[in-house]
């Protein structure tokens, strides 16, 4: 009877047409076949068969039955049914409702059907329809409320808004999002997102095969997770969590719908978000979790080490190759890497064949070790391992002796250097013994090739640190404070001393993510701010940071370090006192002295050159890392000081950009820390594009602002239309009551719109900004950035017909930024 039904349905089939590009929906009578497909009333959403991959380059042609944006012009699927089961040929398959009423995917030569909804319908009164949000839904013909089956209900890797993911308590339906294997296979990989299963409010990372969660969502507050503050800001969407007696589950919706927004669960494991630009006609990522890609479970697969701060993240061990290069290449590395050759395992009776172990140093180890207490030493953990043909590895420290059996996975490299983090060891790999040869003698070579070099050097640095303890040694010997005061550099303060100044830590400045700030006096009656580090980790991290970058160095716009004290576990950082505190407490709270223009003006320039200073003046490239309001320090007259270099990044002038963890405050992050990209000096530029137009607002960025008529528009969004259309004065902060340099207020605006900028090359460098500020460059019309214009949507529709002509006559400012860019990429 079954094979009589399907037979039914391919009659029809036979003498219907198939589906025109105008139809939103399949009926009894027409079929889907080939390049036919069907388009969402408003144009949004098509379905139909389409291709991954190429013969030429994979061998591959599968071809799937899915769901994609119809005016996006890169292929970008949204749903796939048949992601199990692709087709080879699209000629002999077709998508039909077959005469049980089932929307099926049908073999016509062996009448064999791919893929179908089962529902349980008996007759084929039924209508396939694409609605205008990309759900397929299958529904009775003749009472359209009765929705059979939906795709909502099947969601692949996407999360398209209305989605509800999560539970339906009455049916047990569980819509969670699975990634892919790669790029051109779309059958589900190996990761998935769902709410969590132990009924906490909040969604979970896990890899599949090992139901092991990597990431959380943190429970919802009622207004979004913890784990994403990007949430509470201003943004394209609208969050929404239910959880009532017949469900449970997350969804959202857009606040325009003519922006085209893409979330999906990615190949790498990582949640992304993306919005599609027209101007550019390309995706841009605005969301990534987790931020830190060796954060994903196993990403690298099997023996091999993860590591944030290089390209690729994912490099086999010593001792072994990538299993399945063609795989890697697809941004599939789960597959990981194979040994070179094979374990000897006691086969070879001659000791010099035995098995050796090779040291993995400064890893973390993974977390599936085995704990051997009977190994109370590394000799015995050594012979433990070795006595067992299943041990691949072992690692012995204060924790006492750990093995691993089999494969070994999630390895995660650390920085040596850093010694805040506790989560790192030493992994002894077993490897054959003449791939250990191999190892030690290639690693013999290096070390002979830089033994000769390095022996020139040291002499240098040796004559240099014994002058520098000898200059340590000067200052640690005095133990009053006139005398340390005396000497030149930073001082070596004791505990005691700042204790005393402080008055036992009396008068609080003020506290941050790090410590907090007291005010004291040194004997000479200079006032000083000392701070005092919290936290063994962040702390001693934050401490290393800023004595190395600000401690030796010294400009009219950088915070004075006066000196340090490492006394114990106490950190301690003492600087000039501000007398008149951070730039935030004058711009956004009404305690503070409302800044003249010409006061705003000066601070902008200050800070500016304080930042030119450390990109472009120093040994190393200083990244700070954390521009904003509350780092920038003012002194008696006002004058700008940056300071909490506690984030700062080091790049060698021989390197142009560096790969490193996200740092810095949610409002001032470059688009390259979201995307978990490279970055450069470049993302300072950003932080202070932010920074000036507070300074002209008196108002944060993040704030809500609104225009006529009670529409909320975040500011930058205001500024780079004011900009076109004129009125920059009502931009200005009104506590100044119109008293300000307009031409100066409108110049100012430019160049913050141009610092930015979504892409790193079309923002200045610092100096740029500084010869700007002074009128010696010409400043054109910046483009509204990317991101922001997708935030404005339709709304400002009248910025889009300058925005080809403004990106085109970028003038002096783009160009010298260019200059400067190839400048520092040579």
């Amino acid at each position: 009877m079954h094979l009589f039904l399907i037979y039914f349905g391919f009659f029809l089939s036979l003498h219907f047409p198939g589906c025109s590009a105008a139809m939103d929906a399949i009926t009894s009578r027409q079929a889907l076949v080939g390049n036919d497909r069907i388009i969402s009333n408003n144009g949004k959403f098509a379905l139909g068969f389409f291709q991954t991959g190429s013969k030429s380059s994979h061998n591959t042609l599968n071809w799937y039955l899915g769901i994609w944006y119809n005016n996006v012009p890169k292929l970008t699927p949204v749903w796939v049914a048949n992601d199990h089961n692709p087709v080879t040929d699209t000629t002999t398959s077709e998508l039909i409702i077959s005469s049980d009423g089932n929307l099926v995917i049908l073999n016509q030569v062996t009448m064999s059907i791919i893929w179908s909804t089962h529902t349980n319908t008996t007759s084929n009164n039924t209508i396939a329809t694409l609605l205008n949000s990309g759900n397929l839904i299958l529904q009775n013909s003749s009472n359209s409320s009765n929705v059979l089956w939906q795709s909502f209900d099947y969601p692949t890797n996407t999360f398209l808004p209305g989605i509800k993911l999560g539970w339906n308590k009455v049916t047990g339906l569980n819509r969670r999002l699975v990634s892919r294997k790669n790029l051109i296979d779309l059958a589900p990989g190996r990761y998935g997102e769902e709410l969590d299963p132990s009924g906490a409010n909040q969604y979970i990372f896990t890899q599949l095969n090992s139901s092991i969660p990597y990431w959380s969502s943190g429970v919802w507050n009622g207004q979004y997770f913890p784990s994403i503050p990007e949430m509470a800001g201003p943004f394209v969407v609208n969050f929404t969590f239910v959880d009532n007696d017949q469900e449970k589950y997350f969804t959202y919706n857009l606040l325009d719908e003519t922006i085209i927004f893409h979330h999906l669960l990615d190949v790498s494991g990582q949640t992304k978000s993306f919005l599609w630009l027209e101007s550019s006609q390309d995706w841009v990522m605005t969301y990534a979790q987790p931020r830190v890609q060796c954060d994903v479970f196993a990403v690298c697969g099997p023996f091999t080490i993860c590591n944030d701060n290089t390209i690729p993240f994912c490099n086999c061990m010593k001792g072994f190759s990538i299993r399945s290069p063609s795989d890697w290449e697809l941004d599939d590395r789960t597959g990981g890497c194979v040994r070179n050759t094979p374990l000897d395992c006691g086969i070879n009776k001659s000791i010099s064949e035995e098995d050796r172990f090779y040291p993995i140093t400064c890893v973390g180890l993974p977390n599936n070790g085995h704990s051997t207490e009977d190994a109370t030493s590394e000799d015995k953990c050594t012979e433990v391992c070795m006595g067992s043909c299943t041990c691949t590895a072992y690692s012995y420290g204060v924790n006492g002796c750990f093995i691993w059996n089999g494969e070994i996975i999630n390895v995660k490299q650390q920085q040596c250097d850093d010694t805040t983090n506790t989560n790192k060891a030493t992994l002894y790999m077993r490897l054959a013994n003449r791939e250990v040869q191999r190892l030690e003698s290639n690693r013999r070579r290096i070390i002979i090739g830089t033994a000769i070099g390095a022996s020139v050097a040291f002499c240098g640095l040796l004559s240099l640190f014994l002058l520098l303890m000898i200059k340590r040694n000067k200052r640690l010997s005095a133990h009053r404070m006139e005398n340390l005061q005396g000497g030149g550099g930073i001082i070596a303060f004791r505990y005691v001393d700042l204790q005393r100044a402080t008055k036992n830590f009396s008068e609080k400045l003020g506290a941050g993510g790090f410590g907090s700030v007291f005010k004291g006096f040194l004997d000479d009656s200079t006032a000083i701010a000392v701070k005092r580090l919290d936290g063994a980790c962040q702390g001693e991290k934050q401490f290393r940071a800023e004595v190395r970058s600000i401690g030796f160095i010294q400009h009219i716009n950088l915070v004075n370090l006066i000196g340090f004290c490492t006394e114990g576990d106490g950190r301690l950082l003492v600087y000039e006192h501000m007398q008149n505190r951070s730039l935030d407490a004058h711009l956004f709270h009404n305690n503070g002295t409302i800044l003249k223009w010409s006061i705003r003006h000066q601070i902008a320039l200050g800070v500016a050159r304080g930042l030119v200073y450390l990109h472009d003046s120093c040994q190393d490239c200083i990244i700070h890392c954390d521009i904003k309001p509350e780092n920038i320090l003012l002194d008696a007259s006002f004058v700008p000081k940056i300071a909490d270099f506690g984030m700062a990044k080091f790049l060698g002038r021989d390197f142009s950009r560096v790969l490193t963890t996200m740092r810095g405050t949610i409002g001032y992050l470059a688009p390259e820390w979201i995307s978990g990209t490279v970055i450069t000096a470049k993302v300072d530029v950003y932080s202070y594009g932010m920074v000036l137009l507070e300074i002209v607002s008196g108002k944060r960025n993040s704030g809500r602002q609104y225009t006529t008529g009670d529409d909320y528009v975040y500011f930058p969004v205001q500024v780079a239309n004011k900009l076109l259309e004129g009125g920059v004065g009502s931009l200005v902060d009104i506590n100044l009551h119109g008293d300000a340099h307009l031409e100066q207020v409108e110049r100012a605006l430019k160049i913050a719109c141009w610092c930015i900028q979504d892409d790193e090359f079309d923002r200045p460098t610092m100096g740029d900004v500084v010869q700007s500020l002074e009128g010696l460059l010409e400043v054109n019309i910046p483009p509204m950035p990317r991101l922001l214009q997708a935030i404005a949507g339709n709304q400002h529709s009248t910025f889009d017909g300058h925005l080809d002509q403004a990106s085109q006559e970028a003038g002096k400012l783009q160009h010298t930024s260019e200059l400067h860019e190839d400048r520092l990429l040579q």
